[in-house]
């Protein structure tokens, strides 16, 4: 089974996310919004398929990467959510959530041996357009 397919988003905190949009648009021209940017992209192996990566600047008193003490989260796109979840349980990897569904795809967050927070996200086919943070 293929688990991870790439990088779904990069997130951290900031200690005034407004003004980190600013200066990333301002001095490496990335087109923000107050839900930072996304970055859209065709697959190598299929190019009429298209994909996103989003990277998107928090609050530092956000809740939305708990129960991770860390500043930052990863999202990893991946495909069939449900059969990696039940692989990942058989493993005894800490799932925090139950898979969320959402119109733009499904959703779970996991933790890594070091306590860092993972969102899994399986993209909707014809609706992998624009961010991902919810």
């Amino acid at each position: 089974m293929k688990k991870v397919t790439g990088i779904g988003g990069i997130f951290f905190k900031s200690d005034n996310p407004k003004t980190m949009n600013e200066w990333y648009a301002k001095n490496l021209g990335l087109a923000t919004s107050e839900y930072g940017t996304t970055f859209e992209w065709r697959q190598a192996d299929n190019p009429s398929k298209t994909g996103s990566t989003s990277w998107c600047a928090f609050p530092q008193d956000t809740k939305y990467f708990n129960p991770s003490t860390k500043p930052f989260m990863i999202n990893y796109r991946v495909e069939n959510i449900a059969a990696l979840v039940e692989e990942l349980k058989k493993e005894k990897v800490t799932i925090v959530d139950e898979i969320a569904e959402y119109n733009y795809g499904k959703f779970v967050h996991i933790l890594d041996p070091e306590g860092n927070i993972i969102e899994l996200w399986e993209p909707k086919d014809k609706s992998d357009q624009g961010n991902v943070v919810k």
